[in-house]
């Protein structure tokens, strides 16, 4: 049997949601569907408003267009993220500076964001990798100082913590993702998180193509008409029904996915000890969600090798980012302050490994082939 990267798990009540949306004639965004997804994630992450949105990168360009960014101003993040974190604000005319990441968490180096602040800086975007949190007490004390926004890019976060508090409701706003590779999935999807209270409403109207359309539904208004800049960010109630199914067995399948994460963790222990792999890092404050599981290889040619011979057992492993400022766009859009050696160091040896609900009976085969590669590559 192949043993993919990946592989979208289901509840069991999806498709009984959709046909129950199209049942109550209402398939587009913001009905019954949509509207409990987002209670669930004010209930649960305590979020002052929670916004479905179509993708993450839909949620993202709303943080950036509430957040006021203007043509020339910065904002600092890390390079080592998905290409949306950058592309929200670069669509704005910013100018993403990027600053390293951490050796441990591979998240934003906090010790380093204030050395990269100017009279341009408008915000900072902490990514928390692999559903692992940066250290945000430091980062919105950083922010605090000098008036900052802080959206968290938590598309990896959604049921992990930070010293108690869930991701996503520390920074002004934050984004999740649904995309059929999280833990939480509607195979497309996401959602922004505003805890800003200066800007909640001013969202309701970026998300309805720059309208007053829900002050209207609410009784606000007696007719909705064009009074901001926006654009079509909801999700269909398609998606918003299957996405309901999933916040129901959110707890069931964040402790599954634990356990899975606890098992590759405890099996290549021994690997870590004799110094031929290093293993995640979760530090006490931060309780993770499971969104990954990787290792880092000693170099770029052992990762590529150990890739190769668990392709020839039918086993598939990916690596991740490759670091954004060493892209074209990344060249021509972005900024760095000085060098990121970690970060470049990082993006050659990280290699993640499968895991999806109903791993569990196959997980032995993965980590028996690790095992038995790598000690000989």
């Amino acid at each position: 049997m192949k043993i993919p990267f990946n592989k979208p798990y289901m509840t069991g009540k999806e498709l009984w949601y959709i046909a129950q949306a199209h049942s109550a004639g209402h398939m587009a965004g913001d009905g019954a569907f949509t509207k409990k997804c987002q209670a669930w994630l004010e209930n649960s992450i305590k979020t002052r408003k929670a916004l479905l949105t179509h993708s993450c990168t839909a949620a993202l360009e709303m943080a950036a267009i509430l957040s006021d960014i203007q043509p020339g101003d910065e904002v600092i993040m890390p390079s080592y993220t998905f290409v949306s974190t950058a592309n929200a604000f670069v669509l704005r005319g910013a100018v993403p500076v990027f600053v390293d990441i951490r050796a441990d968490t591979l998240n934003i180096d906090e010790s380093l964001i204030e050395e990269a602040i100017t009279s341009k800086t408008r915000a900072i975007v902490p990514v928390h990798y692999a559903g692992v949190a940066c250290e945000m007490d430091t980062i919105m004390g950083i922010a605090n100082r000098h008036n900052l926004l802080v959206i968290e890019d938590a598309a990896q976060g959604i049921m992990s913590t930070y010293k108690g508090q869930p991701l996503g409701s520390i920074g002004h706003m934050a984004t999740l993702s649904f995309h059929e590779t999280k833990n939480i999935i509607s195979g497309e999807g996401g959602a922004l998180l505003v805890n800003d209270p200066r800007l909640a409403g001013r969202a309701d109207i970026i998300r309805e193509k720059g309208t007053n359309r829900s002050q209207f539904f609410r009784g606000q208004v007696d007719k909705y008409t064009w009074v901001d800049i926006g654009s079509s960010y909801l999700p269909s109630e398609i998606v918003a029904a299957f996405l309901l199914a999933q916040t129901e067995e959110a707890t069931y399948i964040t402790q599954r996915r634990m356990a899975i994460w606890d098992t590759y963790h405890n099996e290549l222990g021994s690997l870590e000890k004799n110094g031929f792999i290093r293993r995640p890092v979760i530090p006490a404050e931060c309780v993770s969600n499971a969104d990954m599981y990787y290792i880092l290889l000693p170099d770029a040619k052992h990762r590529t090798e150990l890739i190769s011979k668990l392709k020839e057992l039918s086993i598939s492993t990916v690596f991740h980012y490759i670091p954004l400022h060493s892209s074209p766009a990344g060249s021509q859009f972005c900024h760095i302050k000085r060098e990121l050696p970690v970060t470049d160091d990082v993006a050659v040896r990280l290699l993640r490994l499968p895991l999806w609900l109903g791993l569990e009976e196959h997980q032995r085969r993965v980590t028996d082939a690790i095992l038995n590669t790598v000690v000989k590559l």
